[in-house]
């Protein structure tokens, strides 16, 4: 969304900085510092994959999970195409340099530190990528891996590839400062994060902000996410006190370091040491369950080097690894993600969480700082204990103390001793610094090791660190999270309400609060806090006469008994609602009232400011903002309220001082470099008016409080800037027909009507009403009732969408997007599956070059049972829009083979590179094992062995090209079945029986189907087989078996997604019946068995029955008149 934008008020010099270089050695962009500490910009090219452009269509994944909670991207667009050649591209790049260290963070990448350098010992600390090639792992898309990328409110962060505002500076210690940020577009919460480097320090000291900057309350966590070059030699540092570590969500949990159990499908119980890199063969996250330690890090043995995260345990308690392991599913990855930088593991440091997902709320306006230290650290190995001035490693190795201090800045004359019993063994004074380090073996220590103490303090006696090793001690493990259960089995009304906030909180992907509130007040409907709960709920939701009448019912609740409740949170959202729907002096009431409680009287006394502002009166709005700052200092909107009433009473140098004082608090503020005006008012715009959404939010900081001068002024300079998003025009519309500019408000309608509407989504509550003013001026804006409609289904009203994208398709048919939602809304709401399909024919037909809708129109037509030659015959006429897509030309690959035309599948499917999303793995790599299994089969069939044998060798080695590698533990027993028989047939009886015997190993138990690394249920069929082939009737019977029996047993079931579900990353828009998924899947696994069991009829009245729900399933299509005996 627009270009780099520029540095803001406060920045170096331009004849502090060098001249703009274009250069691919990045070593060269050192300046070489020996003393002090400088920092620049310059431009630097970096090969590049390009990735395609944003996806026009508004994306509604409402039940796709992403890391763990809500996969939603709306109103962010999506990127899912990834180009196989690199060009250079430029980058500007912002430069940190001391003696010790080189830091290059990218504004342009979402202001990521890209390099973080070892100047001492040429090392770097954080994985440098020398090139950007993104993969499908990112919310919305494109995602790098390398350097430090930081995350919030959501990981991964929705603007991870996007640019940020920024400036740098020089401070009066000598430090020097890179700051960047931004307002996101999906919560509009604020974040920036200030890198600083000082003259004679080896860290990186990093300041978070994050700033609510709505009326509402929001959720966030903050995942700062260090990559880390890893190989044979490299280990996670993780706190002594760690025993044990929990997977997202805390949904399952595994001792730590030493592993003894079952953890992410991988049998650890020997005992496997997963602290190291070399030990994990699958895709793995760990976050560790509790340390009362500051710190966390990786260490190189090899190179005798790594990296420590350093902060406060009680603001960061976050201490997490993932891998993508080092087995070939690993290896793919790393080739998707680099060219020759090798593998990485991410040992991300949580900030006001603990896990993925845990969220912390936000209160209306608050701010949460935070500060972290990353920083490299050398030749003392596994350290056990680290503050940000040093880090000491302390064991006993029989009578002898092996210790080492490493030491971040310069201490002379530092002390360092080692006490036992608090009597001191050993002491040294020396001098300490990033390049003088100590190790020390220390005799006579031995016996308890937690006698022991090691303190290290500077000359003055100031202590730097101190560590008494932990006591061995059988440390419990444990227990994983429960899941929420269904709202009428919750025991009380307080559970449905705790329930239903947390699903809020950690933005469930499948789960929804309201279920819970509703039950609750169903159950009582006086309920307090659940009325304050789901009326808070439907404000969100844009059902303000709703959200009204729940406030109040809290509110009478509450005051049942006196009339100064404890809590007077619903006095405020009462406000907050009344004041959206134009009500202010009722709001300004229900404001005052919520003043009464401590807790609210910041957003409150704000709020009241607002309103007296925008009736006029700047004094007494003055006045209340000023009580409002009392209680909360840093609220930006506050401050720029307040500087915006001081300049409209005449009081300029006092609002020119207090903008000043905001961009000390945050350097790049909108609101203070807007009130600061003449060039840096036309430096902000420059930066800014790329960004629309950047433009809207500060015009809604001073429409807000009735001041449509300023707001149009902004939005002005975006439309002078050739911003002809649709959005600003109806906002600057609404703001001139509130100052009577009647006219220009009529021009701005027209322009808005006329504007192009690729990504305009609407989603705040303040677009909601701005478009319903529009739209009651100018019924006849199709394009505005198609926005509207998008806002409406994004807040789950569906029916009001549908309402407006009909009314939008009346005005004009020739929209092809308002048919397409339609045709979602038809299919996922109204159960009018045919209604939708003819939407979806319609909307494709006006627009045949979108190979979005083309995609979900053939998955439309699959759904309604169009038959396999009639779908590959559309994709052939639009076989250019098939190219354009993995998922499109995949699933035209997978027509050929349910064809059997399984040569010219495998042809395609090894002339094109594809490009996976993280977590929806093996569909490519399973047509591509499928294609040669059956031309094997046909092999084994015309009795050529030779070639069966060698399609089936080819099977178990992925291409490249797949953009995939093999999961360790990938069950296979298909094809070392038929490649059994193949050496049988060849006369090889002793590699015959291997491959048969190989073919019996596998998990035994049946199972659901999910997700990707789930065992078909064809894979026990083919162990019993195999079994069979081997002579073993026993264990052959016993698998099929076990397959007739779980499926008669969950034939029945009421199947929902896991709750605990990480990463289901689709990008289908068509929901899908999981009660009819799981009927076709037990279906299917009886028909197997039944098959294996030699019941050919029953089996095939199974596989007819599942055909018949499922006219595309792939294993019915293979194995329905299958001999098992081949």
């Amino acid at each position: 969304m627009g270009k780099y934008p520029r540095e803001t008020e406060g920045e170096v010099p331009d004849a502090a900085r060098p001249r703009k270089i274009f250069q691919e050695d990045m070593d060269a962009m050192m300046r070489q510092i020996t003393e002090g500490v400088a920092v620049w910009r310059e431009n630097v090219v970096i090969p590049t994959y390009p990735v395609g452009k944003p996806d026009k269509n508004p994306m509604f994944l409402e039940k796709r999970v992403y890391q763990g909670s809500s996969g939603r991207v709306y109103p962010h667009s999506v990127i899912d195409k990834i180009y196989d050649e690199k060009v250079d591209r430029t980058y500007q790049a912002l430069c940190l340099e001391n003696k010790y260290l080189f830091v290059m963070v990218l504004p342009e990448l979402g202001g990521r530190i890209q390099r973080a350098y070892d100047k001492t010992n040429g090392y770097d600390f954080v994985y440098y990528n020398h090139v950007i090639k993104p993969a499908l792992v990112g919310l919305t898309g494109p995602w790098i891996s390398g350097g430090i990328e930081f995350n919030w409110p959501q990981h991964h962060r929705p603007s991870t590839f996007d640019p940020v505002d920024c400036t740098i500076r020089e401070n009066p210690d000598g430090s020097c400062t890179v700051v960047v940020g931004e307002t996101e577009n999906m919560i509009r919460t604020r974040g920036t994060a200030s890198f600083t480097i000082f003259p004679d320090k080896a860290y990186i000291k990093i300041d978070a902000q994050i700033y609510n900057s709505t009326s509402l309350p929001q959720t966030f966590l903050w995942w700062a996410n260090p990559a880390v070059p890893v190989n044979d030699d490299t280990q996670s540092v993780f706190p002594p006190d760690v025993h044990a570590v929990m997977d997202h969500g805390k949904r399952d949990v595994s001792r730590f370091p030493i592993a003894t159990g079952v953890y992410y499908k991988q049998d650890y119980s020997a005992g496997v040491d997963i602290s190291r890199y070399k030990n994990i063969p699958v895709p793995t996250s760990y976050m560790a369950y509790h340390s009362d330690y500051d710190f966390v890090g990786g260490y190189d043995h090899g190179r005798r080097a790594g990296i420590l995260h350093v902060a406060d345990h009680h603001v960061a308690p976050g201490k997490k690894q993932w891998t993508w392991g080092c087995g070939d599913f690993g290896q793919a990855w790393d080739r998707n993600l680099t060219d020759e930088d090798g593998p990485y593991v991410e040992l991300m440091t949580g900030c006001f969480t603990d896990n993925q997902p845990d969220f912390t709320w936000l209160a209306p306006y608050e701010e949460k700082t935070f500060t972290q230290y990353f920083m490299p650290y050398k030749e003392v190995g596994m350290i056990k204990c680290a503050s940000v001035d040093v880090a000491v490693r302390l064991e006993l190795d029989g009578q002898t103390a092996d210790l080492a201090v490493y030491a971040s800045g310069e201490f002379a004359g530092a002390r360092v001793a080692l006490e036992k019993d608090g009597q001191t063994l050993w002491e040294r004074t020396l001098d300490l610094s990033p390049v003088s380090m100590l190790t020390e073996l220390v005799p006579d220590a031995g016996g308890d090791p937690t006698a022991l103490t090691l303190r290290v303090s500077d000359a003055q006696g100031r202590l730097l660190v101190s560590y008494t090793p932990e006591p061995e001690r059988i440390e419990k493990t444990p227990e994983p999270a429960k899941a929420a259960p269904d709202p009428a089995d919750a025991r009380t009304n307080e559970d449905l309400f705790l329930y239903g906030q947390h699903i809020e909180q950690y933005r469930h992907a499948t789960y929804l609060p309201e279920d819970y509130y509703l039950e609750g007040l169903r159950r009582d409907p006086t309920d307090a806090r659940i009325n304050n709960a789901y009326g808070l709920l439907m404000m969100r939701r844009g059902r303000f006469e709703q959200a009204q009448r729940h406030f109040r019912a809290a509110i009478a609740k509450y005051t049942r008994s006196n009339p100064n409740p404890y809590d007077s949170e619903p006095y405020y959202n009462l406000g907050v609602c009344l004041k959206l729907t134009g009500r202010l002096d009722e709001a300004y009431d229900a404001f005052y009232k919520a003043t009464w409680s401590g807790a609210w009287q910041a957003p409150a006394f704000y709020a009241m400011a607002c309103v007296k502002a925008a009736q006029g009166d700047f004094d007494l709005a003055l006045s209340h903002v000023e009580r409002s700052l009392v209680q909360g200092a840093h609220n930006l909107k506050a401050r720029a309220l307040k500087a915006a009433l001081l300049r409209r009473l005449g009081q300029e140098q006092a609002a020119l001082a207090l903008a000043r004082e905001s961009l000390a608090i945050d350097p790049i503020d909108c609101a203070a470099r807007y009130e600061l005006g003449g060039e840096t008012r036309e430096l902000l715009f420059a930066s800014i008016c790329e960004n629309p959404n950047w433009c809207i939010e500060l015009a809604l900081t001073y429409a807000d409080a009735g001041l449509y001068a300023e707001a149009e002024e902004v939005l002005t300079a975006a439309s002078d800037a050739g911003q002809h998003y649709p959005l600003v025009h109806y906002y600057l519309a609404d703001f001139c027909e509130r100052q009577g500019k009647q006219d220009a408000a009529a021009r701005q309608r027209t322009a808005a009507a006329s504007a192009p509407s690729d990504y305009c989504f609407p989603h705040r509550l303040e677009d909601l009403l701005v478009l319903n003013r529009a739209l009651e001026k100018n019924p006849d804006d199709a394009k505005g009732w198609y926005y509207l409609g998008n806002l409406w289904y994004d807040k789950r009203q569906y029916a009001q969408a549908i309402d407006c994208w009909e009314r939008s398709r009346a005005l004009d048919g020739r929209f092809p997007t308002a048919h397409r939602n339609l045709a979602l809304a038809y299919f996922n709401k109204c159960g009018r599956p045919d209604d939708a399909l003819d939407e979806m024919e319609q909307a494709f037909a006006l627009d045949r070059t979108d190979a979005r809708v083309l995609m979900e129109l053939d998955q439309l037509r699959k759904k309604r049972g169009m038959s396999a030659p009639e779908r590959l015959k559309a994709l052939e006429e639009n076989r250019e829009c098939v190219l354009q897509r993995d998922d499109l030309y995949l699933e035209y690959i997978t027509l050929h083979n349910a064809l059997g035309l399984h040569e010219q599948a495998l042809e395609m499917l090894l002339s094109r590179q594809f490009h996976p999303w993280e977590g929806g793995e093996g569909k490519v790599p399973a047509q591509y094992r499928l294609a040669l299994t059956e031309l094997a089969k046909r092999a084994l069939a015309a009795g050529d062995a030779q070639k069966a044998a060698g399609l089936l060798r080819r099977a178990t080695v992925y291409p490249h090209s797949l953009g995939e590698g093999k999961l360790a533990g990938a069950q296979e027993n298909d094809i070392y079945y038929y490649l059994g028989l193949a050496e049988r047939r060849l006369g090889n009886a002793q590699e015959s029986e291997r491959c048969l015997k190989k073919a019996c190993v596998g998990l035994g138990e049946p199972a659901g189907m999910m997700y990707y690394n789930d065992q078909p249920p064809e894979m026990i069929f083919y162990q019993g087989l195999a079994h069979r082939a081997l002579g073993d009737e026993h264990g052959a019977l016993g698998r099929f078996n076990k397959l007739v029996d779980y499926a008669e047993q969950h034939l029945q079931d009421h199947v929902k997604i896991d709750y605990f579900a990480v990463s289901l990353p689709d990008l289908q828009i068509f929901e899908e019946d999981l009660d009819v998924r799981n009927r076709v899947h037990c279906l299917f696994m009886r028909g197997l068995g039944l098959l294996g069991k030699g019941d050919a009829a029953r089996a095939d009245a199974c596989f007819a029955e599942a055909e018949r729900l499922d006219a595309n399933h792939m294993g019915v299509q293979i194995h329905r008149g299958m001999k098992p005996d081949f």
